[in-house]
């Protein structure tokens, strides 16, 4: 039995594809690692509880009104296009001695801090369920609606499951000593599981990403629909998302270090000065004709002051009458 995440059967990855909506089928094999159930023995499982659960009703000493509402209503484990309550995985996987325990319990709260030391986490939403599980170490999607489980780092792990549980998933902790060999083959059960290596699971679901870019556009992660779920990536692996996360936030530094970009927003614009009126003879090869518009008239200088009368004075010599 693997109390851990250790390794088992072989180093294979066991995954299920999407059959009609058996979802809670897949997602209690591929936490198990094995083609252990099928959606008869969930279905049996559901009855069984529903008659439990009908008894227990029947107990008391009057036959109530909500009983013969309980009993007159379809079961409530089961419904008719194979969907599950969480009682009918909880029953299922007790019997290989495994807990399915709430995230948001007080005993799961080590689960919360670090998600990276428990072995596997059960994912529900409307009518949708997948497993995330440690497998030979590393933790990988199982959702049955790839084509392949993808591989989720140590990183992603919690980042992962926080936007689950924002997106209004509920997550379920699945504790216990947990099968280590499957001596099942996919022949002898449900026909629609496959045993992958992690190199083949990881070229399925680049394949898949690929043939899917030229035709669908990224939606964002963690995005469920009422009709098909759209869980973390649809085009890109999980590791493009972690380098194109590294690349923003590098992107984001070197914008908040760099020198502002000269916008219309934050440059002062300085107004072309105002038209002369000899625009239009600039056209002209020929200089400007001179007029009155655009010749500065230099006024004439003022006269200058009059010199002022200056009186000499001179000594008259008187005529000399005797000299004649």
């Amino acid at each position: 039995m693997e109390v851990g995440g250790g390794g088992s059967n072989g180093g294979l990855l066991y995954h299920e594809v999407q059959e009609s909506k058996l979802c809670a089928v897949h997602c209690v094999n591929t936490v198990l690692q094995g083609p252990y159930f099928s959606e008869f023995d969930l279905a049996a499982l559901a009855s069984d509880l529903d008659s439990k659960e009908r008894q227990m009703m029947l107990e008391g000493e009057s036959v109530t009104e909500d009983f013969l509402r309980f009993d007159s209503e379809e079961s409530h484990n089961v419904s008719m296009d194979g969907d599950f309550s969480i009682q009918v995985l909880q029953k299922a996987l007790e019997v290989w001695d495994l807990q399915v325990i709430p995230l948001n319990c007080p005993v799961a709260e080590p689960a919360q801090v670090d998600p990276e030391l428990e072995n596997a986490f059960i994912c529900h939403l409307q009518d949708h369920w997948f497993s995330i599980r440690k497998v030979n170490g590393e933790w990988y999607n199982f959702n049955s609606l790839y084509a392949a489980p993808e591989h989720l780092s140590r990183f992603y792990l919690s980042a992962y499951l926080d936007s689950l549980k924002g997106s209004g998933w509920s997550i379920f902790l699945v504790r216990g000593s947990f099968p280590k060999d499957c001596s099942i083959s996919t022949s002898e059960a449900s026909g629609f599981g496959q045993w992958l290596t992690p190199e083949d699971a990881q070229r399925i679901t680049k394949s898949c990403i690929t043939s899917q870019s030229g035709t669908h556009t990224t939606r964002a992660p963690t995005q469920p629909i009422a009709s098909s779920y759209q869980p973390f990536r649809e085009e890109r692996s999980l590791s493009d998302m972690e380098n194109d996360d590294l690349q923003a936030a590098i992107a984001a530094s070197l914008m908040d270090s760099a020198p502002p970009a000269f916008t219309a927003e934050n440059v002062d614009v300085i107004p072309p000065p105002a038209p002369v009126a000899v625009a239009a003879s600039l056209v002209d090869s020929g200089p400007p004709a001179f007029t009155t518009e655009n010749v500065n008239v230099v006024p004439p200088a003022a006269p200058a002051p009059a010199a002022s009368a200056t009186t000499v004075t001179t000594d008259v010599v008187p005529e000399d009458k005797g000299a004649k």
